[in-house]
């Protein structure tokens, strides 16, 4: 059971439930049978009956070359087909040797047997809710156990809150996270990867093990959440990045990074336009003019390795066209484009109304479909290329210039064919051109 705090308490970590751990220590141990010639089903019926957890292979009679694990669990024998493609699997999981899969096997079927109707019911009262972001996110109770996020305006780690924030687990670590006052509060899906897990863990949402040798559940690639593979599904889309986990910052979601900086917007879109507007905005072919691929380069290598630290002044790149491309290279990197393939039929069907006024509006519903984190990044972006506009007589680019420079990179299409992406870049086009002209009234 978990009990609450009150503002006197200390923190106490969950309560981890310890039924499918002692299940999986009282599973079947594997026990090699060894053949020396072909034997028969009956057989091998015989030669496995001595004990739980016995096992041998056996070469197919029919099909010369295919092979079959036969296994005894619950007083019978259990036949696998066994396959090879430099590792051994019956199924999903594959194993560096025979032992081990056997070993995984007898452990999954034992536990599922005997607590079928446990595993069925696990996620129906979890921890998840009482130890998430909600319930522990009270500063009072938690100020004197847990360090402040690294990314508050006025939270410096020291070495001592540094070593205990290495020491929580992620479930815990995202409970002590306090949002900003000034940052949006995104939604944001949990990037789950079926994970193996070295040494006894236990599942973030359901408090239970997690039984088996390999691939045991899935783990939140960017804010280390560990959850059996069935409570992923339950988990909410309240994933709260981990610098830890989120290593670069060109080619990474959008929504990723600005959760797991803490801020409204990517902070290369934010330096880089800071640095044009202070001193490139009257500079001739602003953005159509490209800088050194190399410069571009190392600013991209600058943000990944340092953040907002990185140093994008006029004293490193003298040439804007170097931001500009850097900032271009951002848009381009990005693995779900500003406008999302999700969102990018209803902004190419926009286009092609000839209604000014439903095509606003039109475009006005599509700036709906866009994740709080993307509408506010591109809104950002059309208030500066405006003010690009704006300085048209010395840098001579208007909003259709800019429109043919960003529509095919801030808008990709969702796998269509070759003739159907060439046609609609006239309406990528149309589509920036229509938002940069008439930002102040479509965001």
């Amino acid at each position: 059971c978990l009990s609450f705090l009150s503002d006197n308490d200390e923190y106490r970590p969950p309560v981890w439930k310890s039924y499918l751990y002692q299940l999986q220590q009282e599973a079947p141990h594997p026990r090699r049978v060894t053949c020396i010639s072909e034997v028969s089903q009956k057989e091998t019926d015989q030669l496995l009956s001595v004990a739980e957890g016995s096992y041998l292979i056996r070469e197919s009679q029919r099909q010369p070359g295919t092979y079959t694990l036969a296994l005894r669990f619950g007083n019978q024998t259990r036949n696998f087909r066994l396959f090879y493609d430099g590792k051994h699997f019956v199924g999903e999981k594959r194993f560096e040797s025979i032992h081990d899969l056997v070993t995984d096997g007898l452990i999954t079927l034992y536990i599922e047997t005997k607590a079928a109707e446990y595993i069925s019911k696990m996620t129906i009262n979890p921890i998840y809710e009482h130890v998430g972001y909600t319930t522990l996110n009270r500063e009072p109770a938690l100020k004197k156990a847990l360090p402040v996020c690294r990314d508050m305006p006025d939270g410096k780690d020291s070495p001592e809150e540094t070593g205990l924030e290495e020491r929580l687990t992620s479930l815990v670590r995202r409970a002590t996270l306090k949002e900003s006052e000034w940052a949006p509060k995104y939604e944001k899906v949990h990037n789950f990867k079926v994970h193996t897990f070295r040494g006894p863990h236990w599942c973030e949402y359901c408090a239970n093990f997690m039984w088996g040798l390999i691939a045991q559940g899935v783990k939140c690639a960017d804010c280390g959440l560990n959850v059996h593979k069935q409570c992923s599904k339950m988990v909410p889309n309240d994933c709260k990045p981990d610098l830890k986990h989120v290593k670069k910052v060109y080619s990474c979601d959008l929504t990723t990074l600005v959760k797991a900086h803490n801020t409204k917007r990517p902070m290369v879109v934010d330096m880089c336009i800071r640095e044009i507007e202070a001193r490139g905005l009257k500079s001739e072919g602003l953005y159509r003019i490209s800088g050194f691929s190399d410069l571009i380069e190392d600013v991209k290598l600058a943000f990944d390795r340092d953040g907002e630290k990185a140093d994008i002044s006029g004293n490193v790149y003298e040439d804007i066209n170097v931001i500009t491309g850097a900032l271009k290279l951002y848009f381009r990197d990005l693995p779900i484009p500003v406008i999302t393939y999700d969102a990018y039929p209803r902004f190419i069907e926009a286009a092609k109304l000839t209604d000014p006024d439903e095509r606003l509006e039109a475009l006005h519903e599509a700036l709906k479909q866009l994740p709080p984190a993307h509408c506010e990044t591109l809104r950002y972006l059309m208030a500066h290329l405006k003010r690009v506009t704006q300085n048209e007589k010395d840098n001579l680019m208007n909003a259709e210039n800019l429109g043919i420079v960003f529509g095919p990179t801030l808008m990709r299409a969702p796998d269509l064919d070759a003739m159907t992406a060439l046609n609609d870049i006239r309406y990528q086009r149309q589509v920036l051109e229509l938002l940069i002209k008439n930002e102040d009234i479509l965001f």
